[in-house]
């Protein structure tokens, strides 16, 4: 077995355990053992499968001799920086989930600022080529970069704030892994494997749906901070409170 083929065995049984795992998270207890645990098989799966795309990726730029295969090997390389970036994310800001001021770990905000320059840097290269998907994705990875850089750097202003960024994250990295089966039975299913539809319809999907999350939440955790703070009132008070 060929290098090449080792990596690419061992992405694919990363990816594998990020699909199947992914859905457990989502639908125990959330802090319970079996959301931790099936949480950290998907952590591993994820981190794997960037891992290893990011040796694939470099290995096609620099050994494809097509320009089309160069292309979507820097593209793929891409997509690998932004799902690492995602995963690390929502795994990290559970380490930091009690500051109360800006964080500025070196290890959170180089991958911020690495997946932000990285997207502008597949912006310029999509209008330059002339390529919707490689603009599309870059705009993506610009809206998760800046907004990392944005909620590491500025002080917490919701109590709850780790819960709605490692919940966003992890449900940004189960997007990338169902856009990643997507892509690879893409000829399957009778699409092109590098169409914007196959790439961008879980995103278009999942997106409006963490939107839709993150607002039930906000009314369930402000409901709840209400009846907690008028439980420490005096009655009459916490009557006129509520």
């Amino acid at each position: 077995m060929t290098p090449i083929n080792l990596l690419l065995t061992i992405h694919i049984a990363g990816g594998t355990a990020a699909l199947v795992s992914m859905i457990v998270p989502m639908i125990t207890r959330k802090g319970g053992a079996v959301h931790r645990r099936s949480g950290w098989v998907f952590v591993v799966g994820m981190t794997i499968v960037s891992v290893t795309a990011l040796a694939l990726s470099a290995a096609r730029v620099l050994t494809d001799p097509t320009p089309g295969g160069r292309a979507a090997g820097l593209f793929l390389f891409f997509v690998a920086i932004l799902t690492a970036a995602g995963v690390s994310a929502g795994v990290r800001v559970l380490r930091v989930k009690t500051r109360t001021v800006a964080h500025r770990g070196a290890w959170d905000l180089s991958l911020a600022v690495a997946l932000t320059a990285a997207s502008l840097g597949m912006a310029g290269y999509g209008v330059v080529t002339g390529t919707p998907l490689f603009i599309a994705f870059s705009i993506i990875g610009l809206l998760n970069g800046v907004g990392q850089l944005h909620y590491w750097l500025r002080p917490p202003t919701h109590p709850m704030h780790w819960w709605f960024e490692h919940m966003g994250q992890m449900l940004g990295s189960c997007i990338a892994a169902t856009t990643a089966f997507l892509v690879v039975n893409a000829n399957r299913l009778g699409a092109d494997t590098f169409s914007i539809l196959v790439w961008l319809a879980p995103a278009a999907i999942g997106g409006p749906g963490i939107m839709i999350w993150r607002a039930y939440y906000r009314r369930k955790f402000a409901g709840s901070l209400r009846r907690r703070e008028g439980a420490a009132m005096p009655a009459e008070t916490a009557e006129i409170r509520l």
